[in-house]
């Protein structure tokens, strides 16, 4: 159960001075494990008694035990802070060995392999949703620029169903899923598999299960220093991706110069 949950469940039986302190539990939660429980006992204007008696009452061992718990959810992707905020050149540095990493484990012949695949496809659909769903429209905004029938997933008003009914092996489909993963995911990957369907999975490691029945797998490790996690990595994959699919597409050139002469026709750029 998460805190919020914990918290509503017994929030009724608790006394004035512990449901101020779960109160301040909640406006707080986001940051709360950078907090003692002395220092969330004086916010709230309890004793450090009554804290710890609440945290009992929700079912941690102590403080500590809670604070794991939220480390635990920021670990499925909960924005929750479980240190203090990084400062710029830490966050640097810590994105730049994420960086690093990605590169380093990268096939690049599996990285090649599915940029040829994606150049020929007869169609490309790119699935990307909740939180995947900007890092998925990249890659859909630049292939489209490169070559026609690229369609990004699922449509809106529409559920995935929609857009992977008539999937072929003459298709590609991309898969771009960063925890906390939609429902149903790995279903739509199995099923894409067994219908033949190449399949490329862009994805955190908590996917990497599904890594060996893929075609491709690239994976994408997401940074979570703070609260939210970077996509900093996904984006430079994507980019690299992009610009090998336009090295093997023969008329791509030509067409980006198409599409950008439309978009001067149109006037839908401000070039100022």
């Amino acid at each position: 159960m998460t805190l919020e949950s914990r918290v509503r469940e017994r929030y009724a039986d608790l006394s004035p001075q512990e449901a101020r302190a779960a109160d301040l539990l909640l406006e707080r939660m986001s940051e709360l494990a950078a907090y003692r429980a002395t220092e969330l006992a004086e916010l709230a204007g309890v004793s450090k008694a009554t804290m710890s008696r609440l945290v009992r009452r929700l079912g941690y061992e102590d403080f500590e035990g809670l604070r794991e718990h939220l480390r635990e959810q920021r670990g499925r992707g909960l924005p929750v802070t479980v240190t203090p905020p990084a400062g710029l050149a830490s966050r640097l540095q810590r994105e730049t060995e994420h960086l690093r990493r990605a590169y380093a484990a990268l096939d690049e012949a599996v990285l090649e392999g599915a940029a040829a695949a994606l150049a020929g496809a007869r169609r490309v659909l790119v699935v990307g949703r909740r939180g995947s769903h900007p890092v998925a429209a990249e890659l859909r905004r630049n292939l489209a620029q490169v070559r026609p029938g690229v369609t990004l997933a699922p449509s809106p008003g529409q559920s995935l169903a929609e857009d992977l009914v008539g999937a072929t092996p003459d298709d590609v489909v991309v898969m771009v899923s960063f925890r906390r993963h939609p429902a149903g995911t790995a279903a739509a990957v199995e099923r894409l598999v067994e219908a033949g369907v190449p399949v490329l999975l862009l994805a955190d490691p908590t996917l990497r299960r599904l890594a060996a029945r893929v075609h491709w797998w690239i994976e994408c490790p997401v940074g979570y220093e703070g609260a939210f996690d970077s996509h900093a990595v996904p984006m430079s994959l994507v980019a690299a991706l992009s610009d090998l699919v336009l090295e093997r597409t023969a008329t791509g050139a030509a067409r980006i110069a198409e599409v950008d002469a439309v978009y001067a026709e149109l006037g839908e750029l401000d070039e100022g």
